[in-house]
């Protein structure tokens, strides 16, 4: 483990018999060296941290929300006081450029602000009843224990946007990390159990931490004690997660993959349109969810655009994400690094032609995988256009009209982010309409990337439907219950029935 990152777990009260002597290697993807070593969980104990997660539920969710509320914002305090060295773990072990792993943990801190002002507003309704001297109400309640499932590309956001909610709605947490992020998981556990001990009578066990493979997540998944079960990550993995969670009439939050397309029309600000496309198809090595994975221009400026694109791409500084000035840090590992030389040779395969994707920095980091930004102009919107590759590769089309770039946007699987840049109204509007993006997120002259957590975050078709976040996203996290106040002496049935005795 090098010195950095083991004074870094160290400051954020991580014990170093935690992250060594453990059989899962952490390698950081900057230069591929080890910078833990993990106790790995097998399946039984995922049982027994679930039973000690229904026992803290059964006492957490008879505290009174706004109580609940005050424990979230003390652990948004204590990560306001560690930010810097949090993020600095982040981008040891997930590879995100300094400013990204600042804005990982700043957006940790934002939704437990919004977590803290939501935990006075659990609102449910009050309805008007047929039958005189009635009151029908109805009410959200406390849903039990909660499985979280993250991925490597946000470490630390993911599970914060889960958890507290989570906890403000009355639940317990268990979190089943990456297996390529285990050490930040260990240090956000770490600065909430620090939140606990300044927070007066909270049950032991409200969120709790378990690294392992397969197998514990499996675990998590099949147990019904488990209530609500919110995975993100591949396609692949929400298609095994789903059905295993149905099949025992669990709630399953899926957020899947994405294969996100900006529209640019005619009328776009091109200035504007190329700096929203760099950040959101080069930004994270392309290893983000909402990633812009295509363009779709139209012909009259598709070459003017592309060839903008293509001197901004090949000027784009590679490097480690901690040194100062690089915007493109590595991929997470060899297997990602394939993942994209693959996908470039079916471009080419499929007629396109491709310029970057190149690995580079192999001299000096041969045990890591960076890899120039790669652009694809392509002929059509072929199968590999289609699929999503994680990874920094910008496929871009041509349009003749809006009906038909609307069209090539929505012709994927996924459905997860979207965006036009245009200064024609008629054109943004339609975009957003019921005829427009079939995308959960849909943007106007603003990238597909950079979600606030003041929106439901999510999308549909193979990117699962699940919510997650702001907006109403945390009734989710709660069970509904529909109540009527009978406050007559008399006792009449609804729809006007006679059952007289």
């Amino acid at each position: 483990m090098t010195s950095t990152t083991s004074e870094l777990l160290a400051a954020l009260g991580v014990p170093a018999a935690a992250v060594t002597g453990g059989s899962m290697t952490v390698r950081s993807p900057i230069d591929g060296a080890v910078i833990g070593a993990v106790h790995e969980a097998k399946a039984a104990d995922m049982t027994a941290a679930i039973a000690r997660a229904q026992a803290a539920f059964l006492q957490w969710r008879t505290v009174p929300a706004p109580k609940r509320g005050e424990l979230v914002r003390l652990f948004g305090e204590e990560l306001r006081a560690n930010k810097s060295a949090l993020a600095r773990l982040v981008s040891l072990e997930a590879g995100k450029v300094t400013s990204e792993g600042e804005g990982e943990v700043q957006e940790m801190i934002d939704i437990c602000d919004f977590a803290v002002g939501l935990s006075r507003q659990l609102h449910g309704l009050t309805i008007a009843s047929e039958r005189p001297g009635h009151r029908m109400m109805e009410q959200y309640l406390p849903l039990g224990v909660v499985g979280i499932i993250s991925a490597f590309n946000f470490p630390v956001a993911v599970w914060a946007w889960n958890s507290a909610l989570a906890l403000v709605c009355g639940d317990t947490c268990i979190w089943k990390p990456s297996e390529k992020t285990p050490l930040t998981a260990l240090a956000t556990q770490a600065l909430f159990e620090k939140a606990v001990t300044r927070y007066a009578g909270a049950p032991a066990h409200l969120s709790q931490v378990l690294n392992g493979g397969a197998a514990v997540g499996e675990a998590l998944v099949d147990d019904a004690r488990v209530a609500l079960v919110s995975a993100t990550g591949s396609t692949r993995m929400g298609r095994a997660v789903g059905p295993r969670v149905a099949a025992r009439f669990g709630r399953c939050l899926l957020e899947l993959g994405g294969n996100n397309a900006i529209i640019v029309t005619p009328s776009a600000d091109l200035d504007l349109a190329v700096r929203g496309i760099l950040f959101g198809a080069y930004g994270t090595a392309g290893q983000r969810c909402t990633t812009t994975r295509r363009v779709i221009a139209h012909e009259s400026i598709h070459d003017e655009l592309v060839a903008r694109l293509e001197r901004a791409r090949a000027q784009l500084k590679i490097g480690s994400p901690v040194e100062p000035g690089n915007l493109i840090g590595p991929l997470i590992d060899k297997a990602a690094f394939d993942a994209m030389q693959a996908a470039l040779a079916a471009a080419r395969e499929q007629g396109g032609e491709v310029t970057g994707g190149e690995r580079a920095l192999a001299q000096q980091y041969p045990e890591a995988f960076y890899a120039a930004p790669a652009l694809a102009r392509m002929p059509a919107q072929t199968d590999i256009v289609k699929h999503e590759t994680f990874a920094p590769i910008l496929y871009t089309l041509k349009y003749k009209t809006l009906d038909e770039a609307i069209a090539l946007q929505n012709d994927v699987p996924q459905g997860l982010s979207s965006a036009i840049f245009t200064n024609d109204i008629r054109e943004a509007e339609t975009f957003v309409s019921a005829s427009g993006s079939d995308c959960g997120i849909a943007n106007v002259n603003i990238g597909t990337s950079g979600a606030e957590i003041g929106g439901a975050f999510g999308g549909e078709k193979e990117t699962g439907g699940g919510r997650e976040s702001g907006s109403d996203a945390w009734k989710a996290y709660m069970r509904r219950t529909t109540n009527t106040v009978n406050y007559s002496r008399e006792l009449p049935l609804a729809q006007g029935v006679k059952f007289d005795v």
